[in-house]
Formats: structure tokens, C-alpha cells, sequence
């Protein structure tokens, strides 16, 4: 449905995306995840046709970008990270003037106006004034513009931020109904949004892209390491200080103590018998040992190990 090929796009001479490539198939929903500044929101912008690539191409739907960009807006629905509303409009005149604007037939009007908010849940506000609403119906209505004509490709840029939790649930839950009629590029920094959402990841750093798989897969990938909750009776410097010393514990990765009870979280390598060590350390310093546990790896790990490697690229 989209394949994105050896795309690169400069600004004079700084490279903001720099000869990337994935794809997404039909109905998936595709987490393009990164950090401020990665990448993310010009590779959206090139997808979409919205400004054109340095080097490089995207197929939307069978069609170039590059050689076929009005059949390829055809075929997107776009919400930007500032959703494009008119706020003097109330937001049925807003989905008119945007049906019309995608060149829906006038006999079409109508039905395509109910049948986006519906989907996205606004029906019973179309008689509103659009700066009325609330920042969460906002989104909602910028989210049916794009729902409109149909389009086969949503590309949704951080369609969650400045929402409350209540808000950023119901928009999550609103994108996972929509790919079962729409392939989705979900543009986000926030995790979660990604790891609850998405069937595929594209994590990009300085216009590079640094890894790419299932949320699953790319937990996966870090299995070489587990993460070793401890809590203890002691201080929590003299527990950091022993258990660096254990074989296979390659850091401190969090440290507290309150009433004398330490928590210390650890990074170790998994070929290890870490735990084994722990407890006999605890037994031999005279520590009483009250819990210990490991947490699975998640993305938000994978995430910080991925962009802790490419700074450190970066410095040295």
C-alpha cells in the first residue's frame, strides 16, 4: 500500500531525512516513531505530497508521488500536527467546505459528512461553532477532514498531543477501529501511543532510520539484557557499590531509598546468574533482601537503548 524508497530531503544543507526506506501494508497501522526533530513530520510531509523529496520517492497506492502527486493526495487523508480548522466555521459548514474541496459530487455531500462523523464520533455537534470545542473535539473534527472522501492511507501527525488521558484513550481506540478500512501511518513521539496501538514501528533518529519491526520484535531484539528490580534493607550507596561488582550487572539504571529500605533497578546481561549473585550478596552483607523481580523489556527500552547508541555515534 505504501513503500517508501531511499527517501532524502535537504534544506539547503542540512539533511532532515536522510535516505530512508519502509513500507506499510494494507490495513496496517504503522508507529513512525522518533524524537523531536528526527524526521518524522518532513517524511510525512513528502508522503503526502506536501513538499516534494531531495532524492528518492514514495508509492501511495500504486502511484509516485513524484509523478503522480494529485493521485496520490487522492488517495491520503492527512491530519497535521495543527489540525487545519477554520474556528468561526461551526463544524458541518468546516466538513462541507472540506468535501468540496476533495472534489466529492455535490449528491455525495451529505451522506460522506455523516458518514466521517460518525465515524469519529462528532454527529452530535455539527451544529457547534469549531473554537467552542473542546481541544479533544478539535482533533476529532480535523481527524473527519481527513476521513471524508474515503481515502485508502490516513497519515496522522502526533494526533494525540495537548489531549488529556481521557481524550488520548478515546482517539487511540477511535485509529485502532479505522484500520480495518484504512492503512494508517501514525506519527508520534509519545510511546505508549505507539506500543498500544501500532502492528509495525519505524523508529528514526537525525533523519536516519535506526530500527524497524513489530513493538513485539523490537523487545525482542533486546533480550540480551533483562532489567533487575531489587528492594532491600540499606543504604542505597553501599547496595549500588557491591552489586556493580557482581558479574553480568552492566549498570544502575535507578536507585531510591526512604526508611532505610532501598530500591535499585539494574541493567544485566541475560547469560548470567544475577539473581543467584543478589541474594547471596544480601546474605552476606547482612541485607535483608524484601523483593526482587524482573521486568519484561518494553519499547520505551528499546527506545533508550536505540538513541543512547546514536548519541553516542554522534560524539564520538
Amino acid at each position: 500500500m505504501i513503500e517508501v524508497r531511499n527517501l532524502t530531503k535537504r534544506y539547503g544543507t542540512f539533511t532532515a531525512v536522510d535516505d530512508i526506506s519502509f513500507t506499510v501494508e494494507k490495513g496496517q497501522i504503522l508507529g513512525f516513531l522518533g524524537p523531536n526533530g528526527a524526521g518524522k513530520t518532513t517524511t510525512m510531509r513528502v508522503i503526502t505530497g506536501f513538499m516534494p523529496p531531495t532524492g528518492g520517492t514514495a508509492i501511495v497506492a500504486g502511484f509516485d508521488v513524484v509523478e503522480n502527486p494529485l493521485e496520490v493526495k487522492r488517495r491520503i487523508g492527512y491530519l497535521p500536527e495543527m489540525p487545519p480548522l477554520y474556528l468561526e466555521m461551526t463544524v458541518n459548514e468546516y466538513l462541507n467546505f472540506a468535501a468540496r474541496l476533495k472534489q466529492i459530487p455535490s449528491g455525495q455531500v451529505v451522506e460522506k459528512i455523516a458518514g466521517a462523523s460518525r465515524k469519529v464520533a462528532i454527529s452530535d455537534v455539527g451544529d457547534k461553532v469549531i473554537k467552542t470545542l473542546s481541544k479533544g473535539y478539535r482533533q476529532r473534527v480535523g481527524l473527519a477532514q481527513a476521513l471524508i472522501h474515503d481515502p485508502e492511507v490516513l497519515v496522522l501527525d502526533e494526533p494525540t498531543i495537548g489531549l488529556d488521558p481521557i481524550q488520548i484513550r478515546e482517539v487511540r481506540e477511535m485509529i485502532k477501529s479505522l484500520a480495518y478500512e484504512h492503512t494508517i501511518i501514525l506519527s508520534t513521539h509519545i510511546l505508549p501511543e505507539v506500543d498500544m496501538t501500532c502492528d509495525r514501528v519505524v523508529i528514526i533518529d537525525r533523519g536516519k532510520i535506526v530500527a524497524q519491526d513489530t513493538p513485539e520484535g523490537l523487545a525482542k531484539s533486546l533480550k540480551g539484557t533483562e532489567k533487575l528490580t531489587i528492594m532491600a534493607e540499606g543504604s542505597a550507596e553501599e547496595i549500588s557499590t557491591a552489586v556493580t561488582e557482581i558479574q553480568g550487572v552492566q549498570k544502575i539504571v535507578d536507585s531510591a531509598s526512604e526508611n532505610g529500605v532501598s530500591t535499585l533497578t539494574l541493567e544485566c546481561d541475560f547469560q548470567f546468574h544475577v539473581r543467584k549473585a543478589v541474594s547471596e550478596l544480601m546474605s552476606e552483607k547482612g541485607w535483608a533482601l524484601l523483593e526482587m523481580k524482573v521486568e519484561e523489556t518494553t519499547l520505551e527500552d528499546v527506545f533508550i537503548h536505540l538513541m543512547s547508541d546514536s548519541s553516542e555515534e554522534v560524539v564520538s
